[in-house]
């Protein structure tokens, strides 16, 4: 099975300047005027996940909440601490997260839409 998360944004350059130049991931497709949204696929190549994120004449009605959260896990402390230094150089503060477990066990940054996003230090992962 695979999944894609799509969002519907105002901000479609720096969103994908977000994703591609801070959190490290590829554009993986783009499309233009399909009927009234374009957009664009981000993620890694070879993974069954991806983010769409589209924009049209129509403005997004959605408010983030402190809680709508993306968590990305770090598959080593080395990742999570390259990660982390990509957000310094672009001038990204951490931003206190709501919930306690993420101030502990990652680091909270919220992207141009206002949704926040944690990057979980290693090896943070919960077993479902």
């Amino acid at each position: 099975m695979k999944i894609r998360i799509a969002r519907h944004t105002s901000s479609l350059k720096q969103i994908t300047a977000f994703y591609c130049e801070v959190m490290g991931f590829n554009i993986l497709g783009e499309f233009d005027d399909h009927n009234g949204y374009s957009g664009v696929f981000i993620g890694q190549n070879q993974q069954n996940w991806h983010l769409e994120f589209t924009t049209s004449a129509d403005a997004p009605q959605h408010l983030p909440d402190e809680d709508d959260l993306l968590v990305w896990y770090a598959d080593s402390q080395q990742e999570y601490d390259d990660i982390i230094h990509r957000f310094l150089q672009h001038s990204i503060p951490p931003v206190k997260a709501k919930n306690p477990y993420w101030n502990d066990n990652g680091t909270t940054y919220t992207d141009p839409d206002g949704f926040r996003i944690v990057i979980a230090k290693p090896p943070a992962y919960i077993s479902i």
